[in-house]
């Protein structure tokens, strides 16, 4: 039997939007029928893996990278991060080491990197060629919270160096501009399609069909806003994580709603309640619902991901104070007044996977 091209996925856990750029470029190679082995490294359950990724794969658990520190989906200890980065560059030697290790054991034709530098830097080592794909890249995020620090400088140049190791670093819109990087190849946005399951939603949850749905997905890091501020808004439901354990009647958990994935709920409810995320973003997006946002001015790649937004979809922010306050009645309002715009392709699926196709020959 002829051995089937093997591709090793270098996954960072740092939130799931990085997984929402993988999945529906690994779902599409699934598609076309390319025969493939797929190994998965990566913190993220494998439950969720599964949730998001039709083929079958291998999982290696194992982090690469950690992103940047988080007190909340919207609050990041940057100076724990700073610290954290130090100590991991310190240790260097030992984590490319054990980095290598594990590629050797895998023995993969190709590496794909979202994002993390270590894997494109054992990889580059090992002479196993490489493609990174991400809307940002750690040196520049990390810029963004510590742009005075004496190190700086010394603690980008392994991150970047590894960056640049790669075939490519594709940039699937909307990306950060990344102008250190000599590989960087922009390509059209990655979303997953849900389906239209709105009768259904309604059936399993006991609503009328002409209720204004609003699906509040925060971000994979903890966040619960005080409920008890919410406004009562006639005719509203707000369909929210199970843990958050809702109070009110028109606060639903969307627990009912298993087998039902996310793009399945973003494309089906009237509008989505999050923070500014790739995955949030573009899924939204290009399933053509309307996005209700809470600021989050320091994080670096918010500025490209907002102008993308409403450039290409519906959208509004609210200030944090809004959130804290329950003062959602207008935006929500303003919202919905816009004349909805077309759902967008995803067209750097097929363009991310056509990448992996060529390099894995």
């Amino acid at each position: 039997m002829a051995r089937l091209p093997h591709l090793y996925v270098a996954l960072s856990g740092h939130g799931f939007g990085h997984l929402a750029q993988v999945a529906p470029v690994l779902n599409e190679l699934h598609r076309r029928g390319r025969p493939l082995r797929l190994t998965l490294q990566t913190l993220i359950p494998a439950e969720v893996l599964r949730g998001r990724i039709a083929a079958d794969f291998t999982v290696v658990a194992g982090g690469a990278d950690f992103g940047m520190l988080m007190v909340d989906a919207l609050t990041v200890r940057a100076a724990e991060s700073l610290t954290a980065y130090r100590d991991f560059h310190r240790d260097w030697a030992v984590r490319l080491a054990w980095q290598e290790a594990q590629l050797q054991i895998a023995a993969p034709d190709l590496l794909l990197a979202d994002v993390p530098y270590l894997s494109l830097a054992a990889a580059a080592r090992l002479r196993i060629p490489a493609l990174a794909l991400c809307s940002l890249h750690w040196a520049d995020i990390l810029r963004g919270y510590g742009p005075d620090e004496p190190d700086l400088e010394e603690l980008c140049a392994p991150m970047l160096a590894a960056y640049n190791s790669a075939v490519a670093f594709l940039q699937p819109a909307p990306s950060m501009p990344m102008p250190d990087l000599c590989n960087a190849r922009p390509i059209g946005p990655i979303a997953a399609l849900g389906e239209a399951c709105r009768a259904e939603i309604d059936q399993r949850l006991g609503l009328c069909g002409d209720e204004t749905l609003v699906l509040v997905g925060l971000g994979g890091v903890s966040l619960r806003p005080q409920l008890d501020t919410w406004p009562v808004l006639p005719g509203v439901r707000w369909l929210v994580p199970p843990d958050w354990a809702a109070p009110r009647a028109d606060l639903l958990s969307w627990a009912p709603l298993e087998g039902l994935s996310m793009p399945d709920l973003i494309r089906s409810c009237d509008v989505l309640f999050t923070k500014p995320g790739y995955g949030a973003f573009t899924e939204a997006v290009c399933n053509g619902t309307p996005v209700l946002y809470v600021e989050r001015p320091d994080w670096p790649e918010t500025p490209w991901l907002c102008e993308w937004l409403t450039g290409h979809g519906n959208g509004l922010c609210i200030e944090r104070a809004a959130l804290e306050q329950g003062a959602l009645a207008e935006p929500l309002r303003a919202l919905l007044a816009q004349p909805l715009r077309p759902a967008l392709a995803p067209t750097g699926i097929a363009e991310a996977a056509d990448w992996l196709e060529r390099l894995l020959g």
